[in-house]
């Protein structure tokens, strides 16, 4: 038997592999002690930081809760809180009689936004052209300038909101809003004044009285609920009773549209450049007219010219001429430098210090002699008065005239009101010819307000009383009209030098102002015709202001009537025929308003 090695075996014997090196590093084991260090290290920065939290947090808190929480709260109330100031409309302006001259009212703003229309442009524009009193032409085209936004009439009335609203319309919006009506419209323009945009009064009492026509306007306080809403938080004590108060004055309504329709006629016939007239109470001042034209409708101030926002004969400045020459005769009395008796030398014309002084009649009539006070007012003579107030010193003369108080202020409730201009007392009293001029009413001047005061105080008795026309804030329900108050009188002359004049003045009614007397009423008047001074020096040879004023009844003088008219054109333009028609037609009307009695025989 054959046996087999190991090495002839039919299966083969597998390789004994190579045992391998270990090249990594072995790990080295923590002990317990290393891994409870870690640990603790951990734990503490984490505390730490979780302290440093919640630090920050009670420190934040404490800024929130104590340090800052004033402002925090007031703006919580700030957001949860609305105050409103609602619209309070302005006082109502009445006149003597209660008849509104301006007044709040409801209109209405349109605006367009064409992007939202569903109908077409041109069908909405004819629709509306009727409302809103436009052409349908013009309107389409406005339409057509943008997307959105376009004013399409301003001071809408409810009516024509209504309308508006009937025609439901898409792409319209009707914005509510006060506005200021003037119902009297052009009547008391110069004297009531006008409200802007903004509701702003920008002339006349509107202006000059915006405390007066502002009522008090009270807070109201609106919280805020958590969906948005908003509920009463505070009524304030009287919010929805605010005074009924109007403020009233002492116009006539009727006598003011006499006097403005008769001052158009007139203006227009003499083709004037502008005229006043003043109807005056001479024992308070209050004004019962006052009156210059050209004016301006209130309602629509932005087409007119700015010019005539004011009351010229309230601030505009002038020669008064012959009117003033019986205030000069009422200083020489007061001075004693002259008797009531008394004869002054009319030669016709005298040479002063070079200069010239004649009549206006000198080529007509020449000198007349010897004259007394009255048939120098009535002869207007100028070389006459010369003579007359020579009677005094300069520096008396001048005293005399500043006891007028021609430079100071009126006081009437008007703004811009003008003072008059003198010269200084070194010019006068060193000019021979400064003296001269004043005694027939040139080298100074004043405003037509101020001669109507001046002739008032020869009416009264000699008291220089103050033009107002503001009566002052009445409750129409409860309370009647206050009494005007005639404070700051000043006394100017005595009685008995206010008689010689008025008797003096009442000679001319019958001769050169005989187209202001009214039958059956004794009245005192004078005319003045003066040359208008040229801003660059000297007089305009053709231009003049003419004017007339009166008083009346001469027995117990009440009313007096002042007009002026600047620069009227034509032929025989003088003041007893340019003025003196309009003071008549003004007395009469006053006259039948007042139911005044004619005079004694």
């Amino acid at each position: 038997m054959v046996r087999s090695s190991p090495s002839s075996s039919s299966e083969p014997v597998p390789a004994t592999a190579p045992t391998p090196r270990v090249t990594a590093k072995r790990r080295r084991r923590r002990s317990p002690r290393s891994r409870s260090r870690l640990g603790s290290s951990r734990i503490f920065l984490i505390w730490l930081l979780l302290l440093s939290v919640c630090g920050g947090l009670g420190w934040r808190l404490y800024g929130l809760q104590m340090v800052e929480a004033p402002q925090l709260a007031k703006r919580a109330r700030q957001q949860q809180m609305i105050y409103m100031r609602p619209f309070i409309p302005r006082r109502t302006i009445i006149d003597r009689n209660g008849n509104i001259l301006a007044t709040d009212r409801l209109v209405y703003t349109l605006y367009a936004h064409p992007s939202l229309f569903k109908q077409d442009p041109e069908a909405i524009a004819q629709k509306l052209a009727p409302i809103l009193r436009q052409e349908g032409s013009k309107l389409r085209k406005k339409l057509g300038e943008a997307e959105t936004g376009l004013a399409l009439g301003h001071k809408l009335s409810e009516e024509s909101a209504d309308r508006v609203r009937e025609l439901q319309i898409d792409g319209l919006e009707l914005i509510r809003q006060y506005g200021r009506l003037y119902p009297q419209q052009e009547l008391a323009a110069d004297v009531v004044g006008y409200v802007d945009v903004d509701h702003k009064g920008q002339a006349g009492l509107e202006y000059s009285q915006e405390e007066l026509l502002e009522r008090d306007v009270r807070t109201l306080y609106m919280s805020r609920a958590g969906n948005g809403a908003l509920m009463p938080d505070h009524l304030p004590e009287g919010f929805l009773g605010f005074d009924q108060q109007q403020l009233q004055l002492t116009l006539d309504m009727r006598l003011q549209r006499v006097a403005r329709s008769l001052l158009k006629t007139q203006i227009s016939k003499y083709r004037a450049k502008r005229g006043a007239i003043i109807v005056m109470d001479v024992n308070d001042g209050s004004l019962l007219a006052l009156v210059c034209e050209p004016t301006f409708d209130p309602n629509a101030y932005s087409q007119f010219d700015i010019q005539l926002f004011k009351n010229w004969a309230v601030t505009d400045l002038y020669e008064p001429g012959s009117t003033f020459k019986p205030i000069n005769m009422a200083i020489a009395l007061e001075q004693e430098a002259i008797a009531a008796d008394e004869l002054f030398f009319d030669q016709g014309r005298i040479e002063i210090d070079t200069w010239e002084i004649a009549n206006h009649d000198y080529k007509q009539a020449g000198g007349r002699g010897n004259l007394n006070l009255g048939q120098i007012l009535v002869h207007s003579s100028n070389v006459a008065m010369v003579d007359l107030v020579q009677q005094m010193t300069p520096e008396a003369y001048y005293a005399g005239l500043e006891q007028l108080n021609l430079t100071g202020k009126l006081g009437v409730e008007l703004p811009g009101a003008g003072a008059g201009q003198l010269k200084s007392a070194q010019q006068f009293i060193n000019s021979p010819v400064e003296p001269a001029t004043t005694a027939f009413g040139q080298g100074f001047s004043l405003t037509p307000l101020k001669l109507a005061q001046l002739h008032a105080a020869i009416a009264n008795g000699g008291r220089l009383v103050r033009p107002h026309v503001l009566v002052g804030l009445q409750d129409s329900q409860t309370s009647p009209p206050p009494t005007p108050n005639d404070r700051d009188v000043k006394r100017i002359f005595s009685p008995e030098t206010t008689q010689i004049v008025l008797k003096a003045m009442a000679q001319v009614m019958n001769s050169s102002g005989k187209a202001a007397q009214v039958p059956g009423y004794r009245m005192a008047g004078k005319s003045g015709t003066s040359q208008k001074a040229s801003p660059t020096g000297g007089y305009y040879k053709d231009i003049k202001i003419t004017s007339f004023v009166a008083t009346f009844p001469l027995e117990s003088p009440q009313y007096l009537v002042l007009a002026v008219i600047d620069e009227p054109k034509g032929k025989d333009i003088f003041g007893s025929t340019v003025a003196a028609p309009l003071v008549k037609s003004v007395a009469e009307a006053l006259i039948a308003i007042e139911g005044l009695p004619p005079s004694a025989p």
